[in-house]
């Protein structure tokens, strides 16, 4: 069974949480007695909580890994001089461990900055969220959502991790599932689109009409609901291209709605009509199935509201 995690709110410790002590029941090193105590937190979390001093033996601060303990001593952990983690603007955390960093995303964020950009992204956004815990902390981009997509996105903390899931994503990533608001009444109940997609001088996907002339795209659509000149889709991708649900709508005459750039004629909802709702893949350390979802956006069934 896939392990599913419920989106979690990290707050920051009450005044009276501010010192913990524990006592010694047997030998052990410092290093190993905290990360039995301090079970919420991964190896490199407790190394820096111990680098920065807030580690005391019998009341004697100490940064030394392999200090070792002897039955009757008494350990505290002060968490005053940890940092408050920044507010994240635009995303929340919805899952994370000493591996990946997993999000959901709001529309109108981008999810990495191009050089000559200099706006917040998702990207900078959680380098500083890990940076407050260790300086030297970094995050990975793993996949990108486009900047008015909302939902499901991950990131990898190291870059070993970054390029294990890059490299096997076809077959790490066992579902990957968006709902598209489209234009039109779309009146085949399922369907599978495939094309080659290549890249204009524009910098705009477009299908090629030759076989094997660009990069597969295969993506599988499922209609939830239809009216008032829109239809609701559950699309689920076989591969993850640019642009590639943007591009096959359009391909099939119901181009997502707000998206002028792909054909689009109405404004739709106001944003672009389409949410990374499902990602479920093999974690790429513990070989674990996770899932994660992302909540629909409910603006996307504006036009479905029976009266």
């Amino acid at each position: 069974m896939p392990e599913k995690r419920r989106r979690t709110t990290v707050k920051p410790p009450a005044p009276q949480d501010a010192v913990k002590s524990y006592t010694v029941t047997e030998p052990v090193q410092l290093l190993n007695f905290l990360l039995a105590k301090m079970s919420g937190k991964g190896r490199n979390s407790v190394k820096a909580v111990l680098a920065r001093g807030q580690v005391s033996v019998n009341g004697q601060a100490t940064t030394a890994y392999n200090f070792p303990l002897v039955p009757g001593q008494t350990v505290a952990i002060s968490t005053e001089k940890t940092e408050e983690k920044p507010p994240l603007m635009g995303l929340s955390i919805i899952y994370e461990d000493e591996a990946i960093l997993v999000v959901d995303k709001e529309a109108g964020l981008l999810s990495v900055a191009s050089p000559q950009e200099n706006e917040i992204t998702a990207y900078r956004q959680l380098t500083a969220y890990v940076r407050s815990e260790n300086p030297q902390n970094r995050i990975f981009v793993v996949h990108r959502l486009d900047r008015d997509t909302s939902g499901v996105m991950m990131f990898a903390k190291s870059e070993e991790v970054q390029q294990t899931l890059q490299n096997n994503w076809q077959d790490a990533v066992k579902e990957r599932t968006y709902v598209a608001l489209v234009e039109g009444t779309v009146h085949k109940s399922e369907g599978t689109i495939k094309s080659w997609l290549k890249e204009s001088s524009t910098l705009k996907m477009y299908s090629s009409p030759q076989p094997g002339d660009g990069q597969l795209a295969v993506t599988n659509y499922k209609v939830m609901q239809t009216g008032n000149g829109f239809s609701l889709l559950s699309v689920n991708l076989e591969t993850g291209r640019k642009n590639q649900i943007r591009v096959h709508m359009q391909d099939i005459g119901h181009s997502v709605a707000g998206d002028k750039k792909y054909g689009a004629k109405s404004k739709g909802i106001g944003r672009l009509g389409l949410h990374a709702r499902l990602l479920a893949f093999t974690h790429p350390t513990t070989g674990k199935l996770m899932r994660f979802e992302s909540p629909v956006p409910p603006v996307f069934y504006r036009f479905f509201k029976q009266h």
